[in-house]
């Protein structure tokens, strides 16, 4: 920048650093992006979010978004702006009628696994911060949806293709999309609940947020989709709309669907996932728009400009070491506790009653992958807002809220960052590999000839187990053999990789033992099949 009657000089202020800073991360991960993801197997929102961090006050203190825009309201619009890119993705990229042929399973997973997900988040933050059951059923609320954007690079890249089931991905992907525009009902039955009477917020709640909002965003939603789909191809047939225009119309069409929606006063993101799937509800424009990579392209844009915003701004001071009872190490219990028990027991309990997870290997894989992330915050932000009503003084979850969440948000980018990771180092050895691998491979019949899932009508035993799992087990038992432990005295006659075909794994057969000569390279199957 030149200034009148001075010399050139360097510029250090907002106008300069932001674009640096966003352009230098987006251009040096850029360039080894594929080691980062598909070596290292580290996602890309925790590398952002670590960059922001040291980018920020409490690093290097190069930008502080802070002192640049109002933060809440900032906040709040670029995430809801996100998530509803992501949202009209996640049901674009859906099989033909998907949201009708896997209804049983989307159900169960907003239902009683949603639910869940709320009440036990719940409790536990009434347990270790010591507030009322209904104020932390607020700040539980926030954090009940799964998230799109972190679902989205769990359900992208090498490791999931070549690992986990397209019905599971499907599945995962359609949760993490209807589910952020279902976190309303939850957050706002807890503020009615402290702003009215008992029978007034139940009316409330009832007219307006479960007919005015949830409802009414459906019906919006599917209508605007269907309708853009019939504009879309007739534009089309007649040869009006341009190769550009044709694959960015989802990206017009969310800001379309937003601004409708909001405009009436109803569930915006809701209505972009359904108008998402109403638009591919025949396959047509998904398969027509499968080779562009247009609007991959545009999240990944957008969701490195969000958690490098997001590590920018995150108050470590308060984290570090907040007033009363908010203190790092009650943080960091709530944080462990919930990523434990917040999502993991309830799918296991659902899942024999959810036909798109098929094995008990799918449902520990759906309940532990359920994020914290982009949804969560947009969620604070919206209480925040709602909070600032004079009713609420007084009370300590407005000062909880946000360090809360925040926490959650940082520990689950974190672990579920580095699972994947650590699943391969563990693997990598050669004992560990064999148990966790034997773990993750077992049926109800596998430990029992009378074991029972005691859940639902499906609560049936198995007499025999897969022919899949048979070569697994096979497998496991010729590893511990070669290695000196004692196994069952089933033998193993056929080789077999440790992943089922289903999820990207083979099988190949071959006869005669492995002498102790003929130890195997642990660290080539390691890599070989994990």
């Amino acid at each position: 920048m030149i200034s009148s009657g001075s010399w050139v000089q360097l510029d250090f202020g907002p106008s300069a650093m932001v674009p640096l800073l966003l352009g230098t991360f987006a251009v040096c991960f850029g360039l080894v992006s594929m080691v980062v993801k598909e070596r290292l197997f580290l996602s890309d929102t925790l590398v952002a979010m670590l960059f922001g961090v040291a980018a920020g006050p409490a690093g290097f203190g190069a930008v502080d978004a802070g002192k640049l825009v109002d933060v809440p309201s900032f906040t709040l619009e670029l995430t809801r702006l996100i998530i509803a890119i992501q949202v009209m993705a996640a049901g674009i990229t859906l099989p033909k009628k998907y949201l009708l042929t896997e209804l049983k399973s989307l159900l169960m997973l907003l239902g009683p696994v949603m639910t869940w997900m709320w009440l036990t988040s719940a409790i536990i933050i009434m347990l270790v911060f010591r507030l009322g059951f209904v104020e932390s059923l607020i700040i539980a609320s926030c954090i009940a949806p799964t998230d799109p954007v972190l679902a989205n690079s769990i359900v992208r890249g090498k490791f999931a293709e070549a690992r986990v089931p397209q019905h599971v991905r499907n599945i995962i992907s359609a949760e993490s999309g209807a589910n952020d525009g279902l976190g309303y009902p939850y957050l706002y039955l807890a503020l009615y609940l402290l702003k009215f009477s008992t029978g007034e917020a139940l009316t409330r709640w009832f007219a307006v947020v479960v007919i005015w909002q949830i409802a009414l965003s459906i019906v919006l939603g599917a209508l605007i989709g269907w309708a853009g789909r019939i504009l879309l191809q007739f534009a089309r047939r007649k040869e009006w709309i341009d190769h550009d225009s044709f694959f960015s119309f989802a990206i017009s069409l969310t800001l379309l669907t937003l601004g409708i929606v909001a405009f009436v006063g109803s569930d915006d993101i809701l209505a972009c996932f359904v108008a998402g799937n109403s638009l591919t509800w025949d396959d047509w424009f998904r398969e027509e728009t499968v080779e562009s990579h247009f609007q991959d392209v545009l999240d990944t844009l957008f969701n490195f400009t969000f958690f490098i915003y997001l590590g920018n701004i995150i108050p470590w001071g308060t984290l570090s070491g907040g007033s009363g009872l908010l203190t790092t190490g009650r943080l960091v219990t709530s944080a462990i506790l919930i990523l434990l028990f917040r999502r993991l027991p309830a799918t296991l309990a659902v899942a024999r009653m959810t036909p798109a997870l098929q094995t008990f290997r799918e449902a520990i894989f759906a309940g532990w992958f359920g994020p914290i992330g982009v949804g969560a915050v947009f969620y604070a932000m919206v209480a925040q807002k709602e909070l600032e009503d004079h009713v609420f003084d007084g009370m300590r979850v407005k000062e909880y809220l946000l360090p809360i969440v925040l926490s959650l948000v940082i520990g689950s980018v974190f672990v579920h960052g580095i699972t994947i990771p650590l699943y391969h180092i563990v693997s990598a050895v050669p004992n560990a590999s064999v148990a966790v691998t034997r773990f993750l491979s077992r049926t109800p019949s596998e430990s029992s000839s009378n074991f029972r899932f005691p859940f639902g009508p499906r609560a049936l035993s198995i007499s025999a187990p897969h022919p899949r799992i048979a070569a697994i087990s096979n497998s496991a038992r010729r590893r511990e053999s070669a290695l000196g432990i004692v196994s069952s005295s089933c033998p193993a006659s056929a080789e077999s990789t440790l992943l089922e075909p289903g999820f990207g794994g083979s099988s190949s057969n071959s006869s005669g033992s492995r002498g102790p000569e003929n130890l195997p390279n642990y660290g080539t199957i390691a890599k070989r099949n994990i």
